[in-house]
């Protein structure tokens, strides 16, 4: 199959994913612009690599009244099943990628602390940021729209529009400004679990009609196809390999699960200037990385071609 037609068949899948996630929505999501009503005259990223991933602008829905059950309530979640897991003033809270790839973000509140929690499917990536941007709480939706395969968030007050990897606004009022990243697990429930057997987790109550029992990514985490084109291809490691990373002090460094996994599971190094440490967890494949007071440093778990794309400058870890 020649590149343009691979390219071809790419978008028609996601299409189909996209149709899949607005059914409910319908007759109501009719198409729409290819900008979704945004003002991308000012991007700070090339205009023309701003795509419309197919849904109009809050075409996935975002959770803005969350509801959580207690980890015994939680029946649905099977052990081995990804979450995302913050703790913020005192309380765990896990949000089960099975409901985040049909919302992709959570407007949320840890007690007074306004918080959003993002997840892009495309990219593998769950990020939590502070919701609290240029003195207010902000609300943050989907704008349907992608730069390098990854969502752009916008918040409702400006219209801004947000790269949830850059982790900042590169469109609209706010354009500049960033976000507070916030540290948060990408892990299994069992692990999660386990290790905060208080935690709250978001219901399958989320006021919209999806059947959260099946993703509509099947396969795509295996394949080595994405669906949008990428500024920066690298092909060292398979384009889903899952790494962990981190920006540190204007540095920024990324270690593949694979070469973690050679490891006995823990790494000291430095970046930026900075001593950190990497733990890795090859049963639940996550990990996170502490700085030298062994405080945890906000990293990020992505494929692998999503965080090259965004930062092909990045330093490689490989073991020895």
């Amino acid at each position: 199959m020649d590149t343009r037609l691979r390219r071809r068949v790419r978008v028609v899948l996601y299409a189909a994913v996209a149709a899949l996630l607005m059914l409910p929505l319908l007759p109501d999501a009719l198409p729409s612009p290819v900008d979704n009503g945004f003002d991308l005259s000012n991007s700070l990223v090339p205009r023309a690599e701003i795509r419309h991933g197919g849904p109009p602008r809050d075409g996935i829905p975002a959770i803005d009244e969350p509801h959580f059950v207690v980890a015994d309530e939680a029946t649905f979640l099977r052990d081995e099943e990804r979450v995302l897991g913050m703790v913020r003033n005192g309380i765990a809270k896990a949000y089960p990628i099975r409901i985040l790839n049909y919302h992709e973000i959570v407007n949320d509140r840890f007690g007074d602390e306004a918080v959003v929690v993002s997840f892009c499917p495309l990219c593998g990536t769950g990020m939590g940021f502070s919701a609290n941007v240029a003195g207010r709480a902000r609300s943050f939706g989907v704008s349907g729209l992608l730069y390098n395969s990854d969502v752009l968030l916008y918040d409702r007050e400006s219209e801004s529009l947000w790269s949830q990897i850059m982790k900042k606004a590169v469109t609209g009022p706010l354009r500049g400004a960033k976000l507070d990243h916030l540290p948060l697990t990408h892990t299994t429930w069992r692990d999660w679990r386990g290790q905060h057997a208080d935690t709250l987790v978001l219901s399958t109550d989320t006021g919209h009609r999806r059947d959260y029992s099946r993703t509509p990514y099947a396969g795509y985490e295996t394949s080595a196809d994405i669906y949008f084109p990428v500024g920066k291809v690298d092909r060292r490691y398979h384009p889903k390999e899952l790494v962990i990373a981190l920006n540190l002090n204007g540095a920024a460094k990324v270690y593949p699960f694979a070469e973690l996994s050679r490891t006995d599971g823990a790494i000291s190094d430095v970046l930026g200037g900075d001593a950190i440490r990497v733990e890795f967890d090859v049963r639940n494949r996550t990990g996170r990385i502490l700085d030298a007071a062994g405080r945890e440093l906000p990293s990020v778990i992505a494929y692998w071609f999503a965080w090259i794309a965004f930062h092909p400058e990045s330093e490689v870890y490989v073991s020895r």
